[in-house]
């Protein structure tokens, strides 16, 4: 029998007014009995986006007769004060930055079609969400240093490295691994409770370095499959659309994942593995399928556009329609936020996989100053890494020119160096393959303009 550790512990969400997922993630932590009487602090700095979001959390909590307490708060240090587990999800300067990011490497040919995680668009995402981290650290280290951070925010392996370093305990997650290895076994047509898998890499550049039923290794039938479903070159097919919210795992094939997934396809048959991202984010990864629009048309001939679905979103109308579901049936999605909590709270054992410092080489040839996702076991004790050893070399190769572009971001930040900006944004793979470098400077300056007042000071232009 498995015992309560920490008793109505406070979960503090940071960004809980955001689209889409705080809420899902709400339910989530609400599906857990061991987390049915905690103290759920929602913190925000936009009260209009943040109280829709409260008021659904009382209404669904009021609703299944739960002794959770629910705070809505603008202030942030209040909301850090006492928390066990603090949980990030926000995005600095909205869909306006997130404007920029996408619009003005459009002009200098750099087609993004989601531009938060990679690329010049996931650097400047990240450099104007540093003087939030810087806020959030310093106040924690004095408020909440024993807490358990959470992060969502993207770009992940920016955000999660640059927590670390400023002193936080801080796991990033996403639902690319589990989105993944499900479309997987959908197409393999294997019961997904039937596979195991080892997985390891970057987030969204993580690889699947086995997939099995039972004994039987479905690599081959899985290259078979793909490589006859996914040729370059194949037509759209008709396929159900997708509205950005991938905390519950698709039925079958949409436009985002298992739809077109010639890029995946192509990159499992050049480099043996298949990655866990979406073709569509995939091809801002590498440099082989976005050099021109025909080339693009040929490996996704159905877009997906991220910053399209943020524009037209309805935030109350997804907060609605998810509070009556989880009226009916309250159960987790596939998002590792909760277990976590739910693990560290009641001693429940889990693995995930996680955003973690590459610190005492987790992934042996990957550098040390990496931010690695690899499988974690949660318990009481917290998130601890497992260590995987060495990475086929070609697959280690190609993590390491993502890698390159988040550690410089990341010291750009650490140290005020906006050379390192620059040199970030010229290392990007996509933007190597179509940009000259005097044409990568011209567009990083415009960039850091565009972005001067939301940027850490060290950075800021003029």
């Amino acid at each position: 029998m498995t015992t309560t550790h920490l008793k109505n512990p406070k979960i503090t969400i940071i960004g809980a007014g955001g689209f889409v997922f705080p809420f899902r993630l709400i339910g989530d932590i609400l599906s857990f009995p061991a987390l049915r009487d905690s103290a759920l602090t929602l913190m925000d700095i936009d009260p209009d986006k943040l109280g829709p979001v409260a008021s659904a959390t009382r209404e669904l909590v009021a609703h299944h007769g739960f002794g959770a307490t629910v705070e809505e708060t603008t202030d942030r240090r209040a909301a850090l004060d006492g928390a066990d587990i603090v949980i990030i999800t926000f995005q600095v300067g909205g869909v306006e930055s997130y404007r920029h990011d996408v619009e003005i490497p459009r002009k200098y040919g750099i087609d993004q079609t989601v531009g938060d995680t990679v690329g010049p668009g996931g650097v400047f995402r990240f450099l104007r969400s540093v003087p939030a981290y810087d806020e959030i650290a310093a106040d924690a280290l004095e408020v909440c240093p024993e807490a358990t951070f959470i992060n969502y925010a993207n770009p992940m392996a920016m955000a999660t490295a640059y927590l670390n370093a400023k002193g936080l305990r801080t796991v990033g997650l996403c639902h690319s691994v589990q989105g993944t290895t499900r479309m997987l076994a959908r197409t393999l047509g294997v019961p997904y409770e039937e596979v195991s898998y080892r997985c390891a890499g970057i987030n969204h550049q993580a690889w699947i370095l086995e997939f099995m039923h039972g004994q039987q290794d479905l690599y081959p039938q899985m290259r078979e499959v793909m490589a006859a479903t996914h040729q370059r070159g194949r037509g759209a097919a008709n396929l159900a659309g997708d509205d950005g919210d991938h905390s519950e795992v698709a039925d079958g094939a949409n436009v985002y994942e298992g739809g077109n997934e010639q890029v995946r396809t192509s990159i499992m048959n050049a480099f043996g593995y298949f990655q866990t991202e979406s073709s569509h984010h995939a091809s801002e990864y590498l440099p082989y399928f976005r050099k021109n629009p025909q080339l693009v048309e040929e490996f996704i001939p159905e877009r997906w556009d991220y910053y399209e679905i943020c524009v037209s979103h309805d935030d109350q109308g997804d907060i609605d329609a998810q509070l009556e579901r989880l009226k009916t049936e309250l159960a987790p999605s596939v998002e590792y936020g909760a277990q976590i909590a739910n693990s560290i709270v009641s001693g429940t054992p889990s693995v995930v996989h996680g955003n973690v410092p590459n610190a005492g080489a987790l992934i042996t040839n990957l550098p040390d100053d990496a931010c690695v996702e690899v499988p974690c076991l949660v318990d009481a004790r917290g998130v601890q890494p497992t260590a995987i050893g060495d990475l086929p070399p070609q697959l280690a190769a190609l993590n390491r020119t993502n890698v390159n572009v988040q550690t410089l971001a990341v010291r750009a930040a650490l140290e005020g160096e906006v050379e390192n900006v620059h040199h970030a944004v010229a290392l990007d793979p996509l933007t190597a393959a179509l940009l000259t470098l005097e044409d990568a400077r011209a567009m990083t300056d415009e960039l850091l303009a565009a972005h001067a007042d939301g940027l850490p000071e060290a950075l800021r232009m003029g």
